[in-house]
């Protein structure tokens, strides 16, 4: 399993600025287990439209995603870009999708998880429910999503002290990837970090996710939308309508035999 992973180290194609990993969602679990047999710190984002978006408008957030040592495609629009323009990446690989793949094999293997994120009733039926999910699973931390930027210390210092291998943030883009650029150092123990988007939530039974079918026609955002008219529909309609001029962008890119 661990050479699965080294073997595919270093395969990624440039797509919209930014590197993605060429992994499917077995290989990217296979290369997670490597590096936590590594004892160092790893960090893995599933990168969508509206994250897209965000790196070409936010410079330091595009830094920090270029950080990272794994970067799938959370979204479906993403991997039919990667066909249309020639660079396939294999499949979707949400962070969702991987995280919940990943809590059965922690709880196989020993690994020590840490959640971080949401809201404090959220996080709490979430961990009950990932621990009845799964026999054995280690959660030997958990904090809610609400903090300042003056309480990261503390924070990563318990998650230090907890001798987590895996961190899980339920926290909305940039902030989480911020958190962890931030407190590099102390977290530098963990094995892989990733942001989980609203899997606490999800779990918790405040939200549903889109059907697998509207995931697969690339419509699972119109179910959030209907969901979350309010706080999603600017994102939706405003922001990432941005991502049609990238396309125009990687096209024109792409017919010149260049990468942008």
């Amino acid at each position: 399993m661990h050479e699965d992973a080294i073997m595919y180290e270093d395969e990624r194609v440039r797509l919209f600025g930014c590197d993605f990993d060429v992994v499917d969602l077995q290989q990217a679990i296979a290369r997670v287990e490597a590096w936590i047999a590594s004892g160092e710190l790893h960090q893995g984002c599933g990168v969508n439209v509206d994250q897209l978006v965000k790196m070409k408008d936010e410079p330091m957030f595009k830094e920090i995603v270029g950080k990272c040592d794994l970067v799938t495609a959370d979204g479906t629009p993403v991997v039919w870009a990667s066909k249309l323009f020639r660079k396939p990446l294999p499949e979707r690989v949400a962070g969702i999708d991987l995280f919940e793949a990943l809590l059965p094999v922690a709880a196989q293997r020993g690994y020590k998880v840490y959640l971080l994120g949401a809201k404090e009733e959220s996080l709490q039926a979430a961990k009950a429910k990932y621990l009845a999910e799964n026999p054995g699973l280690q959660i030997v931390g958990a904090r809610n999503g609400y903090f300042k930027v003056e309480d990261e210390q503390e924070i990563a210092e318990d998650i230090r002290d907890s001798g987590a291998q895996m961190l899980f943030i339920a926290i909305s883009s940039p902030k989480k990837e911020q958190f962890v650029d931030r407190n590099r150092e102390l977290l530098s123990g963990v094995g892989f970090i990733l942001g989980v988007g609203g899997s606490f939530d999800i779990a918790a039974g405040l939200y549903k996710r889109a059907p697998s079918w509207m995931a697969k026609a690339g419509v699972e955002w119109l179910y959030r939308f209907m969901q979350e008219p309010r706080r999603m529909g600017r994102r939706y309609f405003v922001d990432d309508s941005k991502f049609l001029g990238m396309m125009a962008k990687e096209a024109w890119y792409t017919l010149r035999g260049r990468a942008p």
